[in-house]
């Protein structure tokens, strides 16, 4: 008997299309368990303590949606569970695998976020797959962590670290990877290691579920203006970049274009400006370099997904410099790529 706690909060595989529309339905989420129990021959023999802290469309999450999550599942005796399964939208998923990853480092059973990129009605949902992988990996492999079962269309179930997984690529129902490295693939009830990850390295921190509310996230893309970004209640910057770990560092097309300028103006105004993603190696492009100089930190070797919520986290739960770039730089959850 496996005993599993499962955490609802809505999105598609908790919602349903009525008349064109998609929305969340009380009712909806536990017709996921109806469906696994009436196809999965073990099902008597799984024991469902079942809570709904908060039931959103994904892509109305709002970082507090992570506390009220967090403080639910730990209301709970985790202790006396086999696993927990968390019910998720899509659009965010990454960046809540991002949080809960971060937050349960030492975590001693599985937490495994399900989500579908149709509502379960749909001939094409592969909500229930992803829930029964889930229900596998609890039974069989018994891993602490944290981490999400996703079957692309026409591909194997691949279970990807929570750490490292990045948000759908575009116009697509697809999740991949960082590097396209999943952990594990799972094929005919039998799990397969993809890629090996050593999480001997990682160092448990002890968090409180605090997240600032006080980051800014900027994405590069060409004619960028930075005039058009108010600092007004920020404490800190994250600037996305270019998949080579670039961006405009050039005035050719006025000050206001560059982000040597804007990295100026956030330290006249004592904001700090952190960088990601980028690979650190010996070399780097001359852009990247000048922005360094000029006093952009780099959050280096790890997802923007992540790189954003462990600066949330950092000033939510640290006060001195030290203490932020000590936690930045910590492999906590086997964040970051080696």
């Amino acid at each position: 008997m496996s005993n599993i706690l499962l955490v609802f909060t809505g999105g598609t595989i908790g919602s349903t299309a009525v008349n064109g529309t998609i929305n969340t339905s009380s009712k909806q989420a536990y017709k996921l368990i109806n469906l696994f129990e009436q196809c999965y021959a073990d099902a008597k023999n799984q024991n469902f303590t079942t809570i709904q802290p908060v039931a959103i469309l994904s892509e109305n999450l709002f970082p507090s949606v992570w506390e009220t999550l967090i403080n639910a599942i730990e209301a709970e005796n985790i202790s006396q569970y086999d696993g927990i399964i968390v019910t998720h939208g899509t659009d965010t998923l990454a960046f809540t695998a991002a949080a809960l990853s971060l937050y349960f480092n030492a975590i001693k059973i599985p937490l495994l976020l399900v989500s579908s990129d149709y509502p379960l009605e749909h001939p094409q949902a592969n909500g229930l797959s992803h829930f029964i992988c889930a229900i596998e990996f609890i039974k069989q492999r018994k891993e602490a962590g944290v981490y999400v079962p996703y079957k692309n269309q026409n591909s194997e179930t691949l279970i990807h670290l929570g750490s490292r997984i990045a948000s759908c690529l575009q116009l697509s129902g697809d999740f991949i990877s960082v590097q396209s490295k999943a952990y594990l693939s799972f094929k005919d009830n039998v799990f397969h290691q993809q890629n090996n990850i050593n999480k001997l390295d990682c160092k448990q921190t002890q968090l409180a579920p605090r997240f600032s509310s006080r980051i800014l996230l900027i994405k590069p893309y060409p004619g960028l203006n930075y005039e058009h970004f108010s600092l007004d209640q920020v404490d800190v910057a994250l600037h996305d970049l270019y998949h080579s770990g670039t961006a405009c560092s050039s005035d050719a097309w006025g000050e206001n274009h560059t982000l040597v300028k804007f990295i100026q103006t956030c330290k006249q105004k004592n904001i700090t400006l952190f960088m990601a993603p980028a690979i650190k190696n010996q070399d780097s492009y001359d852009s990247t370099q000048v922005l360094i100089e000029q006093g952009a930190r780099m959050i280096w070797n790890m997802s923007l997904e992540v790189a954003y919520v462990k600066l949330l986290l950092a000033y939510g739960n640290f006060n001195t410099n030290d203490e932020i770039t000590q936690f930045l730089s910590n492999n906590i959850a086997s964040e970051i790529i080696h």
